[in-house]
Protein backbone atom coordinates (compact mmCIF):
# COMPACT_ATOMS: atom_id res chain seq x y z
CA UNK A 1 0.00 0.00 0.00
CA UNK A 2 1.35 3.50 -0.74
CA UNK A 3 1.56 5.74 1.65
CA UNK A 4 1.03 9.84 0.41
CA UNK A 5 3.62 12.00 2.97
CA UNK A 6 3.46 15.72 3.09
CA UNK A 7 6.31 17.41 0.31
CA UNK A 8 7.41 20.26 1.81
CA UNK A 9 7.25 23.39 -1.17
CA UNK A 10 10.34 24.56 -2.02
CA UNK A 11 10.94 27.61 -4.27
CA UNK A 12 14.46 26.59 -5.89
CA UNK A 13 16.30 23.50 -5.05
CA UNK A 14 19.63 23.02 -6.44
CA UNK A 15 22.22 19.93 -6.71
CA UNK A 16 25.23 19.03 -8.29
CA UNK A 17 27.87 16.54 -8.87
CA UNK A 18 25.66 13.56 -8.30
CA UNK A 19 27.34 11.09 -10.93
CA UNK A 20 25.04 8.58 -11.89
CA UNK A 21 26.84 6.02 -13.53
CA UNK A 22 29.53 5.65 -10.82
CA UNK A 23 30.02 3.47 -7.61
CA UNK A 24 30.43 6.54 -5.10
CA UNK A 25 26.81 7.79 -6.27
CA UNK A 26 24.40 7.75 -3.45
CA UNK A 27 21.54 7.68 -5.95
CA UNK A 28 19.40 6.17 -3.44
CA UNK A 29 20.09 8.73 -1.08
CA UNK A 30 19.30 11.23 -3.40
CA UNK A 31 15.97 9.91 -4.74
CA UNK A 32 14.48 10.04 -0.81
CA UNK A 33 15.24 13.40 -0.48
CA UNK A 34 13.49 14.25 -3.95
CA UNK A 35 10.73 12.45 -3.11
CA UNK A 36 10.29 14.77 0.18
CA UNK A 37 10.22 18.07 -1.61
CA UNK A 38 7.83 19.78 -4.50
CA UNK A 39 10.23 22.11 -5.78
CA UNK A 40 8.66 25.26 -8.18
CA UNK A 41 12.15 25.04 -9.98
CA UNK A 42 14.82 22.44 -10.27
CA UNK A 43 18.34 23.34 -11.12
CA UNK A 44 20.94 20.41 -11.72
CA UNK A 45 24.25 22.09 -11.66
CA UNK A 46 26.18 20.15 -13.54
CA UNK A 47 27.66 16.16 -13.46
CA UNK A 48 24.19 15.29 -13.17
CA UNK A 49 25.31 11.24 -15.41
CA UNK A 50 28.72 10.45 -15.48
CA UNK A 51 29.69 10.25 -19.02
CA UNK A 52 33.40 10.16 -18.73
CA UNK A 53 33.25 7.00 -16.54
CA UNK A 54 29.77 5.65 -17.78
CA UNK A 55 29.57 1.86 -17.90
CA UNK A 56 27.47 0.10 -20.17
CA UNK A 57 27.51 -2.95 -17.46
CA UNK A 58 27.10 -0.18 -14.26
CA UNK A 59 23.51 1.53 -14.19
CA UNK A 60 21.79 0.33 -11.14
CA UNK A 61 18.16 0.88 -10.75
CA UNK A 62 18.08 3.73 -8.21
CA UNK A 63 20.47 6.10 -10.76
CA UNK A 64 17.59 5.55 -13.15
CA UNK A 65 14.73 6.11 -10.54
CA UNK A 66 16.44 9.54 -9.89
CA UNK A 67 16.61 10.09 -13.75
CA UNK A 68 12.59 9.17 -14.14
CA UNK A 69 11.97 11.52 -10.82
CA UNK A 70 13.31 14.06 -12.30
CA UNK A 71 11.20 13.93 -15.51
CA UNK A 72 8.51 13.50 -12.79
CA UNK A 73 9.20 16.37 -11.75
CA UNK A 74 9.13 18.47 -15.32
CA UNK A 75 5.71 16.97 -16.35
CA UNK A 76 3.90 18.25 -13.05
CA UNK A 77 5.09 21.92 -13.61
CA UNK A 78 8.75 22.16 -11.89
CA UNK A 79 10.99 23.95 -14.52
CA UNK A 80 13.98 21.75 -15.22
CA UNK A 81 17.11 23.25 -15.66
CA UNK A 82 20.32 21.18 -16.35
CA UNK A 83 23.72 23.23 -16.48
CA UNK A 84 26.67 21.57 -17.76
CA UNK A 85 29.23 20.31 -16.09
CA UNK A 86 33.13 18.75 -17.18
CA UNK A 87 31.58 15.32 -16.73
CA UNK A 88 28.96 15.49 -18.59
CA UNK A 89 30.55 18.38 -21.31
CA UNK A 90 29.52 16.57 -24.28
CA UNK A 91 26.00 18.04 -23.53
CA UNK A 92 27.59 21.37 -24.47
CA UNK A 93 27.70 20.93 -28.28
CA UNK A 94 24.08 21.04 -27.75
CA UNK A 95 23.14 23.82 -25.48
CA UNK A 96 20.97 25.72 -25.52
CA UNK A 97 18.18 23.19 -25.53
CA UNK A 98 14.67 23.27 -24.56
CA UNK A 99 12.24 20.36 -24.11
CA UNK A 100 9.07 21.29 -22.53
CA UNK A 101 10.09 22.23 -18.45
CA UNK A 102 13.31 20.89 -18.90
CA UNK A 103 15.86 23.09 -20.61
CA UNK A 104 19.95 22.25 -20.93
CA UNK A 105 22.21 25.57 -20.42
CA UNK A 106 25.57 26.65 -19.43
CA UNK A 107 24.89 28.75 -17.54
CA UNK A 108 21.93 30.48 -16.09
CA UNK A 109 20.53 33.65 -14.35
CA UNK A 110 17.53 34.27 -12.60
CA UNK A 111 16.03 37.43 -11.23
CA UNK A 112 15.19 36.22 -7.60
CA UNK A 113 13.09 38.65 -5.78
CA UNK A 114 14.36 41.27 -7.64
CA UNK A 115 18.06 40.31 -7.02
CA UNK A 116 20.39 38.68 -9.96
CA UNK A 117 21.64 35.15 -9.02
CA UNK A 118 24.53 33.43 -11.45
CA UNK A 119 24.41 29.38 -11.91
CA UNK A 120 27.48 27.74 -13.13
CA UNK A 121 29.23 24.64 -12.44
CA UNK A 122 32.58 25.97 -12.33
CA UNK A 123 34.91 23.87 -13.92
CA UNK A 124 35.85 26.69 -15.87
CA UNK A 125 38.36 27.43 -13.71
CA UNK A 126 40.08 24.41 -13.72
CA UNK A 127 43.16 24.58 -15.62
CA UNK A 128 43.99 21.01 -15.27
CA UNK A 129 40.84 20.14 -17.10
CA UNK A 130 40.91 22.56 -20.08
CA UNK A 131 44.55 22.15 -20.43
CA UNK A 132 45.18 18.17 -19.45
CA UNK A 133 42.28 16.88 -19.74
CA UNK A 134 43.32 12.48 -19.92
CA UNK A 135 45.00 13.71 -16.30
CA UNK A 136 41.37 14.61 -14.83
CA UNK A 137 39.92 11.89 -16.21
CA UNK A 138 41.96 9.76 -14.72
CA UNK A 139 41.67 11.20 -11.36
CA UNK A 140 37.85 11.05 -11.45
CA UNK A 141 38.69 6.90 -12.23
CA UNK A 142 41.24 7.10 -8.87
CA UNK A 143 38.63 8.98 -6.78
CA UNK A 144 35.63 6.82 -7.81
CA UNK A 145 37.60 4.05 -6.66
CA UNK A 146 38.96 5.73 -3.09
CA UNK A 147 35.36 6.42 -2.72
CA UNK A 148 34.54 2.69 -3.24
CA UNK A 149 37.36 1.92 -0.70
CA UNK A 150 35.83 4.15 1.99
CA UNK A 151 32.79 2.72 1.75
CA UNK A 152 33.90 -0.74 2.77
CA UNK A 153 36.17 0.87 5.87
CA UNK A 154 33.10 2.33 6.79
CA UNK A 155 31.02 -0.77 6.94
CA UNK A 156 33.76 -2.59 9.40
CA UNK A 157 33.68 0.56 11.41
CA UNK A 158 30.15 0.63 11.91
CA UNK A 159 30.35 -2.99 12.62
CA UNK A 160 33.28 -2.45 15.13
CA UNK A 161 30.84 0.89 16.32
CA UNK A 162 33.39 3.65 15.07
CA UNK A 163 32.05 6.46 13.02
CA UNK A 164 32.46 6.94 9.61
CA UNK A 165 35.72 8.14 8.53
CA UNK A 166 36.34 10.04 5.39
CA UNK A 167 39.53 9.33 3.40
CA UNK A 168 39.16 11.65 0.31
CA UNK A 169 37.91 14.56 2.87
CA UNK A 170 41.11 14.03 5.37
CA UNK A 171 43.91 13.34 1.66
CA UNK A 172 41.74 17.03 0.64
CA UNK A 173 42.63 18.73 4.01
CA UNK A 174 46.31 17.54 4.17
CA UNK A 175 47.01 18.48 0.80
CA UNK A 176 48.65 22.26 1.06
CA UNK A 177 47.43 22.48 -2.81
CA UNK A 178 43.78 21.44 -3.08
CA UNK A 179 43.40 23.35 -0.06
CA UNK A 180 44.38 26.29 -2.01
CA UNK A 181 41.90 25.61 -4.92
CA UNK A 182 39.27 25.47 -3.28
CA UNK A 183 39.81 29.22 -1.44
CA UNK A 184 40.92 30.59 -4.93
CA UNK A 185 38.12 28.58 -6.95
CA UNK A 186 35.59 30.20 -4.64
CA UNK A 187 37.49 34.05 -4.67
CA UNK A 188 37.41 33.78 -8.29
CA UNK A 189 33.88 32.76 -8.66
CA UNK A 190 32.94 35.49 -6.13
CA UNK A 191 34.88 38.53 -7.69
CA UNK A 192 33.45 37.85 -11.16
CA UNK A 193 30.40 37.68 -9.42
CA UNK A 194 31.21 40.97 -7.98
CA UNK A 195 32.18 42.71 -10.77
CA UNK A 196 29.35 41.55 -13.05
CA UNK A 197 26.98 43.18 -10.30
CA UNK A 198 25.32 39.78 -9.55
CA UNK A 199 23.90 39.30 -5.74
CA UNK A 200 24.43 35.30 -5.51
CA UNK A 201 26.69 33.43 -7.44
CA UNK A 202 26.05 28.96 -7.27
CA UNK A 203 28.59 26.86 -8.38
CA UNK A 204 29.04 22.99 -7.78
CA UNK A 205 32.52 20.89 -8.98
CA UNK A 206 34.36 21.14 -6.26
CA UNK A 207 32.10 19.52 -4.20
CA UNK A 208 32.38 22.07 -0.89
CA UNK A 209 28.94 22.71 0.00
CA UNK A 210 29.35 26.12 1.30
CA UNK A 211 27.12 29.80 1.73
CA UNK A 212 29.83 32.44 2.35
CA UNK A 213 29.61 36.02 1.64
CA UNK A 214 32.12 37.91 0.00
CA UNK A 215 33.33 41.50 -0.74
CA UNK A 216 35.44 43.06 -3.79
CA UNK A 217 36.06 46.78 -4.32
CA UNK A 218 32.63 48.22 -3.78
CA UNK A 219 30.37 44.98 -4.15
CA UNK A 220 29.60 42.36 -2.17
CA UNK A 221 27.78 39.03 -3.28
CA UNK A 222 26.93 35.39 -1.52
CA UNK A 223 29.08 32.50 -2.88
CA UNK A 224 27.05 29.52 -3.09
CA UNK A 225 28.16 26.09 -3.50
CA UNK A 226 25.64 22.92 -3.59
CA UNK A 227 28.40 20.31 -2.55
CA UNK A 228 28.03 16.61 -4.03
CA UNK A 229 26.45 13.61 -3.75
CA UNK A 230 29.16 11.65 -3.24
CA UNK A 231 30.52 12.50 -0.10
CA UNK A 232 28.62 15.36 1.47
CA UNK A 233 25.09 14.42 0.14
CA UNK A 234 23.70 18.36 0.28
CA UNK A 235 21.58 20.66 -1.73
CA UNK A 236 20.94 24.04 -1.64
CA UNK A 237 17.54 25.12 -1.80
CA UNK A 238 16.06 29.27 -1.64
CA UNK A 239 12.56 29.75 -0.13
CA UNK A 240 10.99 32.86 1.13
CA UNK A 241 13.94 35.08 -0.17
CA UNK A 242 16.84 33.08 2.29
CA UNK A 243 19.14 30.27 1.09
CA UNK A 244 20.01 27.38 2.98
CA UNK A 245 22.08 24.21 2.90
CA UNK A 246 19.95 20.73 3.11
CA UNK A 247 22.46 18.14 4.38
CA UNK A 248 20.68 14.62 4.09
CA UNK A 249 20.85 13.10 7.49
CA UNK A 250 19.32 9.15 6.33
CA UNK A 251 16.78 9.16 9.93
CA UNK A 252 15.56 12.77 8.51
CA UNK A 253 13.57 10.87 5.58
CA UNK A 254 11.50 8.17 5.32
CA UNK A 255 12.79 5.70 2.89
CA UNK A 256 9.32 4.97 1.45
CA UNK A 257 9.54 2.74 -1.98
CA UNK A 258 9.97 4.84 -5.14
CA UNK A 259 6.88 6.66 -6.52
CA UNK A 260 5.19 4.45 -9.00
CA UNK A 261 5.43 5.57 -12.60
CA UNK A 262 2.79 7.56 -14.25
CA UNK A 263 1.17 7.32 -17.32
CA UNK A 264 2.12 11.14 -17.99
CA UNK A 265 5.76 10.39 -17.23
CA UNK A 266 6.09 7.22 -19.46
CA UNK A 267 4.23 9.80 -22.25
CA UNK A 268 7.19 12.40 -21.44
CA UNK A 269 9.86 9.61 -21.56
CA UNK A 270 9.26 9.02 -25.24
CA UNK A 271 8.44 12.58 -26.18
CA UNK A 272 11.52 13.88 -24.72
CA UNK A 273 13.59 11.10 -26.87
CA UNK A 274 11.60 12.03 -29.93
CA UNK A 275 12.50 15.40 -29.69
CA UNK A 276 15.91 14.82 -28.65
CA UNK A 277 16.58 12.60 -31.27
CA UNK A 278 15.47 15.65 -33.87
CA UNK A 279 16.46 18.58 -32.28
CA UNK A 280 20.21 16.83 -31.48
CA UNK A 281 20.49 15.60 -35.42
CA UNK A 282 19.63 19.54 -36.64
CA UNK A 283 22.09 21.11 -33.82
CA UNK A 284 24.94 17.78 -35.07
CA UNK A 285 24.75 19.42 -38.82
CA UNK A 286 24.90 23.28 -37.54
CA UNK A 287 27.70 22.21 -35.10
CA UNK A 288 29.28 20.11 -37.08
CA UNK A 289 30.35 23.12 -39.64
CA UNK A 290 31.61 25.71 -36.77
CA UNK A 291 35.16 24.85 -34.46
CA UNK A 292 34.72 23.20 -31.16
CA UNK A 293 33.87 25.01 -27.68
CA UNK A 294 36.21 27.82 -26.77
CA UNK A 295 36.96 26.02 -23.31
CA UNK A 296 37.82 29.81 -21.75
CA UNK A 297 35.87 31.30 -19.22
CA UNK A 298 34.26 34.41 -21.16
CA UNK A 299 33.42 31.78 -23.98
CA UNK A 300 31.36 30.02 -21.40
CA UNK A 301 30.21 32.53 -18.67
CA UNK A 302 29.42 35.40 -20.39
CA UNK A 303 28.55 34.59 -24.30
CA UNK A 304 24.65 34.74 -24.65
Amino acid sequence: MKTNLLKRKVEIVVISDVHLGTYGSHAKELLHYLQSIKPKTLILNGDIIDIWQFRKSYFPKSHLQVIKKILAFATKGTKVYYITGNHDEKLRKFSPLKLGNISVVDKLVLNLDGKKAWFFHGDVFDASIQHAKWIAKLGGWGYDFLILFNRFINWWLLKLGQPKYSLSKKIKNSVKKAVSFITDFEKTAAQLACENVFDYVICGHIHQPQIREFSHKQYTCLYLNSGDWIENLTALEYDQENWSLMVYEEQSFKTTPPEEDQPEVAQMELLLSNLAFSKLKKQKRRTSKQPGINPKIYSLLFTR
